[in-house]
């Protein structure tokens, strides 16, 4: 459905022509005149009784189909704008007031809205829908009430459950409320709208997510009005489960676990679904949730990073890991359908000797286990020891399945190649996935017998090596300190939180680091084109702005837990929050270092044919030969091209990150992000000892 205002009627009605005093002009030429004086912030000639008069019956189908059309949009956009009020004055503010309240109070306007929700034309039912929610918008933030007739057309349409247009009209409406109050961090009246329908939503889900059946999933005799169904009660449950992130503990209802409770019917529905469309929307749910992005692709991401979260949210979260691994183990991956990689314009030539897979798909299954593991063993203590999770088998399941469904995966060597293959430009989910195989990593070397160059072959064995992993980092940025400061600065991924753990793996193990720069040093390695099919260089055509922005990390201290007692430095993100100048102050700052800056950016951008700020992860290790790990001192590996070059980035990085601490320009505290650094620069200079423990 479509969200947006229709802009070509906004030009069309903006371009009428002057109009007679309104009780002397006709229906359009009134509709023009207020759709203009609402864009121009000025009151239309007529009183607000007057007005509402002439637009009653052409909002209510009594003239045409086109002029009724019109009519939902100028209500709309009046009760959109009345809501904000950031552009209109006060007396004008009152006037479009006055109108709806005698359009809705007097003339009932919303009874006959809600009754255009199952018009057989579906673009009168959306506008109808999107009116009755700029109204309830409107309402809500004038007194905190719900109106009632819109309610009730909403619980009526989920007692039915029936599949149609006015089920789908109220989803819509019900999700385009409670998202618009998220978003804008109305938690009270977000609680008091879904309080309401939190019962009728758990019974509604029960009826389409029918516990272990699936014949409500596959064999509806209109799957594709049962699929649209499927997919509006899905936006609805994102909405409900990002507000479990969002709203910390404010309200606790059972339709906010909605997504939790039926995660493993979810898990099914993509793998039984008929509709490709059906299963993609559930993967991506499952994938948003136990991310805890949910809300990601409608501006959320930034309150979901710095909200407290719901103090059941755990609960749920091990619900969800556990739904995942258990299908895992029943053989969920081996029944997960992959499409092929859609094309604008029609089929790709070649083909299906040429087709590509829906790397949307592969990420988010992949994404989806390796987090559900990672959640799994943290709840079991962080021991690592908990025999329900086989790693291994595990990781061999993802990889015959990634390998079944990409041939440029199932031609590579070296396991570990996988990570950048897969996720090329997806920085946000490369970093999410690097991050949780250095996690599962981590705890099961902590198994008996796990240490060492046993440790390393294995994790290479699965694809899980962290050292191979953060090497082919490296590369694919041709080792430039600019793009790590870049992704330290970015609050598009999660970058630091990554970055801090391994440099602490990587200060405990700087033999693996130099049998893995060993080995890529023996290696003949290359940046072809990706999954996708994009090559790096396709990406430099783009453009991109520079991208320095302010973190929302508190400080590199709190990512430490080997700080020796250090007292923790004051957070400068914690120290500008309550002054937004300060904040503008030191992006500003930090933007003054343009002169240096930019002369790295332009040699990136000379010497890899990459716009900075995006890592361009087409690396592949493919040609890796399978020649075993022997641990190496860093101390001895100083011919070592890669090894040479790594250190290097990271003295780079310690020292431009240095200087803008000096100057007060650095937007977190990098004060233990720095110690690191340091411990893992000197360990180049002097043999540290073989231990391995974290």
């Amino acid at each position: 459905m479509c969200i947006t205002w229709p802009a070509c009627w906004g030009k069309y009605l903006s371009s009428s022509s002057d109009m007679e005093p309104c009780v002397h002009t006709d229906s359009f030429s009134l509709l023009a005149e207020v759709y203009r004086c609402v864009e121009t912030a000025s009151k239309p000639r007529g009183s607000p009784a007057e007005v509402a008069r002439w637009m009653q019956p052409q909002v209510c189908g009594s003239g045409s189909a086109d002029l009724s059309r019109i009519g939902l949009t100028v209500v709309g956009k009046i009760a959109s704008c009345v809501t904000a009020q950031s552009t209109l004055l006060p007396e004008v503010a009152s006037y479009f007031t006055e109108l709806l309240k005698v359009l809705f109070d007097d003339m009932k306007l919303m009874a006959h809205l809600v009754s255009h929700f199952e018009d057989e034309d579906q673009i009168l039912s959306h506008l109808a829908a999107k009116s009755a929610s700029a109204y309830v918008l409107h309402l809500l933030h004038q007194s905190g009430a719900v109106c009632p007739v819109w309610k009730q057309k909403c619980l009526q349409a989920f007692g039915c459950s029936t599949p149609g247009r006015k089920l789908d009209a109220c989803l819509w409406s019900l999700t385009e409320v409670l998202k618009r109050l998220l978003k804008g961090a109305n938690g009270g009246l977000f609680g008091k709208l879904l309080q309401g329908f939190d019962s009728s939503l758990s019974a509604l889900c029960l009826k389409y997510f029918p516990g272990e059946e699936t014949a409500r999933l596959t064999d509806h005799p209109d799957s594709r009005q049962w699929g649209t169904t499927l997919c509006l009660l899905m936006d609805l449950m994102e909405v409900l489960t990002a507000s479990s992130v969002t709203s910390g503990g404010c309200f606790c209802l059972q339709s906010q676990k909605l997504t939790y409770v039926h995660s493993s019917v979810l898990l099914k529905a993509i793998s039984c679904s008929t509709e490709s469309f059906v299963r993609r929307r559930a993967l991506l749910l499952l994938k948003r949730a136990v991310l805890q992005r949910a809300g990601e692709d409608w501006s959320l991401g930034g309150a979901l990073a710095t909200e407290p979260t719901h103090e059941h949210l755990g609960a749920d979260m091990r619900t969800l890991s556990h739904s995942v691994l258990t299908a895992v183990a029943a053989g969920w991956l081996e029944s997960v359908q992959v499409d092929g990689a859609s094309f604008f314009g029609g089929t790709k030539p070649g083909g299906d000797k040429f087709r590509r897979p829906d790397c949307v798909t592969l990420r988010a299954v992949s994404l989806l286990f390796l987090k559900s593991m990672d959640l799994h063993i943290q709840s079991a203590g962080g021991t690592g020891l908990d025999g329900t999770v086989d790693i291994q088998g595990d990781f061999q399941r993802l990889w015959c399945f990634l390998q079944r469904n990409s041939a440029q995966l199932k031609e590579a060597t070296h396991l570990c190649c996988w990570l950048s293959l897969l996720f090329g430009e997806q920085d946000d989910d490369m970093m999410e996935a690097a991050k949780a195989l250095l996690s599962l990593f981590l705890h099961h070397r902590r198994r008996p017998g796990w240490d060492g160059v046993a440790a390393l072959e294995a994790a290479c064995g699965c694809g899980c090596n962290p050292h191979c992993h953060f090497l082919v980092l490296l590369q694919s940025i041709s080792f430039d300190h600019s793009i790590l400061l870049d992704f330290l600065i970015s609050t598009e991924t999660c970058f630091l939180e990554y970055f801090v753990r391994y440099l602490r793996f990587l200060r405990s193990d700087p033999q693996g680091f130099a049998a893995a720069c060993r080995r890529i040093d023996l290696s003949n390695c290359r940046f072809p084109k990706r999954l996708d099919g994009a090559s790096a260089e396709d990406e430099d055509t783009k453009g991109s702005a520079d991208r320095f922005r302010l973190v929302e990390y508190p400080s590199s201290d709190e990512s430490d837990q080997d700080s020796q007692g250090e007292p923790p430095g004051t957070s400068v993100c914690d120290e500008t929050r309550s002054s937004s100048g300060n904040v503008k102050q030191q992006t500003w700052g930090l933007r003054s270092e343009s002169s240096y800056l930019t002369q790295m950016r332009s040699k990136t951008r000379s010497t890899t044919g990459r716009r900075p700020g995006r890592l361009s992860l087409g690396v592949s290790l493919g040609a890796l030969t399978s020649c075993p790990v022997t641990p190496t001192p860093m101390s001895k590996h100083t011919d070592s091209k890669t090894s040479a070059r790594a250190v290097d980035c990271l003295s780079q990085l310690r020292e431009v990150v240095t200087r803008l601490q000096a100057k007060k320009l650095f937007p977190y505290n990098p004060s233990s992000l720095l110690k690191l650094l340091t411990q893992v620069e000197n360990c180049s200079r002097s043999p540290p000892s073989p231990s391995i423990n974290e």
